[in-house]
């Protein structure tokens, strides 16, 4: 009786999600290595450059089934995690929020309609940036790499690394360094 009570409890533990992030007020996963800012694009770039960082934004959504895969499966494995806290800035926009956000070009509007202007689809959606960004550019156009939906632990490392790398500068696509690194290191989703 003990023991399988014993297996109960473990089975149960076992189901739970091992780093659990936190949901805020908002509804959204609030991970340890996400920057509160006002949310001016501008401002938020100058601080990732003076950080050394680059700068990275996800949008999101309250009950995203997918953002909440990528936070209790895949941004807590321990190299994704360190990454994002010591390589990325990372801003969290509200795909339905309220909260202004202001584009490298001056245009300031809530979250839901910025959102909307950059054409975003899908939650989570990440936007990584250069370190300059041209004068007049909105996000989209200033993107160096966007990433709609949830993908695995070894396709988001890979492309964290790329960035990091510069890879979209370079001669090889994402797709193919990644599918290089794959059969390099015998990799699994």
């Amino acid at each position: 009786m003990i023991f399988r009570r014993f297996l109960a409890l473990a089975a149960l533990v076992l189901a739970l999600p091992a780093f659990a992030t936190p949901l805020g007020d908002d509804g959204l996963h609030k991970a340890d290595w996400m920057h509160d800012t006002f949310k001016d694009l501008r401002e938020d770039l100058a601080e990732a450059n003076a950080e050394g960082k680059r700068l990275l934004v996800i949008i999101e959504q309250r009950g995203c089934i997918y953002c909440t895969k990528m936070h209790e499966e895949v941004f807590p494995t321990p190299e994704i995690s360190a990454m994002l806290n010591e390589e990325f800035f990372v801003i969290q926009i509200n795909m339905f929020g309220d909260v202004e956000v202001t584009d490298f070009d001056g245009t300031t509007l809530a979250e839901k309609d910025m959102v909307r202007r950059w054409n975003a689809l899908f939650t989570p959606t990440m936007m990584f940036f250069p370190q300059e960004v041209e004068e007049g550019q909105i996000a989209t156009q200033a993107a160096v790499a966007v990433m709609p939906g949830a993908f695995g632990r070894a396709t988001t490392l890979n492309l964290l690394n790329w960035i990091n790398e510069e890879g979209y500068l370079g001669d090889e696509p994402f797709q193919k360094y990644h599918a290089r690194i794959i059969q390099e290191q015998g990799i699994t989703e």
